[in-house]
């Protein structure tokens, strides 16, 4: 397609969706309340800590309070079943990620709801890759030395918990590379690192926000991130798909976070919504903020999101199914 067509094309579909999103009051009402942005988990972390940033610069573009409440339980899902279970009018809202949206739908026995069928999903938000990391004292320095090293003895990796997606991103490694590494859950990312810079833990597939001070301070070494193409915060660190082993081309492994509505919310709602936190995202100090906590910010439309979750369920499903990993 020449690129003057392409251009007209993007600029019919920018002003087809701005005015699609120009109506949802005028149809609906919408908003006529404050609305609610679930967190399915604590105060204090990096879910929360984003929706009270997004909830900040959306309550006066939206003309309502923007009240963040915090649902957490069962790796999130207690949270997100709430919202699937909500009035679908765009007055309740979830931050949802990885693990709830995506993952959960394999792990869990019993979900109470169905990641596709029962979100009308408005936005991407952030997403943000994991590092492999040893502790500097080790001499592995390369994911090819990491596999020489896994195959003469089963290395420990460590992450915060069974089904988070740092577990499953570690057997998706094992999957991709032929290996088997020995998974240490602990509860929650401090305990792990404390292993690991004690030498107790041989390696971790660790978040950004936990392992990049270890590593400016020179305590922890980064082999590879999983994200497909290298970090800015880390560009002399390459890639997994980089090593350029027998199965690791094309490795990527990102976690993510997310803003869903209930399934059926109006589409000129969700389009209102998904407006304005677009807008909210490419604030200056949104994203000075969480990039450099190793965040990737942008949004997204909803086509885009939902296709991206399509894609999701199914790829951690076959990974939950191989390793064998139930919660109950």
């Amino acid at each position: 397609m020449h690129p003057d067509s392409l251009s007209r094309r993007r600029l019919l579909a920018a002003a087809a969706a701005a005015c699609l999103a120009g109506t949802a009051q005028a149809q609906t009402g919408f908003p006529n309340r404050p609305l609610r942005l679930v967190v399915p988990f604590p105060p204090g972390g990096s879910t929360d800590l984003l929706a009270r940033r997004l909830a900040e610069k959306l309550a006066p573009v939206l003309g309502q309070p923007v009240v963040v409440e915090n649902k957490p339980g069962a790796g999130g899902t207690t949270g997100a079943d709430f919202v699937a279970k909500s009035a679908p009018d765009g007055h309740t809202l979830l931050m949802g990620v990885t693990g709830s949206n995506a993952i959960a739908a394999s792990l869990f026995a019993k979900l109470p709801y169905d990641p596709l069928k029962d979100f009308a999903p408005v936005s991407m938000v952030v997403s943000a890759p994991l590092v492999l990391a040893v502790n500097a004292s080790n001499p592995i320095r390369s994911v090819r030395d990491y596999l020489a090293a896994a195959r003469a003895k089963s290395l420990t990796y460590g992450t915060p918990g069974n089904g988070t997606s740092m577990h499953l991103t570690g057997e998706m490694f094992d999957q991709a590379a032929g290996v088997k590494l020995t998974h240490v859950p602990y509860k929650g990312s401090a305990p792990a690192l404390n292993d690991l810079l004690g030498g107790t833990l041989d390696s971790m597939f660790g978040d950004f926000l936990v392992l990049l001070p270890q590593i400016k301070a020179g305590k922890v070494t980064p082999l590879a991130v999983t994200s497909a193409r290298r970090h800015p915060l880390l560009p002399e660190v390459p890639t997994v798909a980089e090593s350029g082993l027998p199965g690791l081309a094309g490795f990527e492994a990102s976690s993510w976070q997310g803003l869903f509505a209930p399934a059926g919310t109006p589409r000129e709602v969700v389009a209102r919504i998904n407006a304005e936190v677009v807008k909210a995202l490419e604030a200056a100090d949104i994203r000075e903020f969480f990039g450099s906590q190793g965040f990737i910010v942008g949004g997204s439309t909803p086509e885009q999101f939902k296709a991206f979750i399509e894609t999701e369920v199914p790829k951690w499903g076959r990974v939950v199914k191989a390793a064998n990993v139930k919660i109950d």
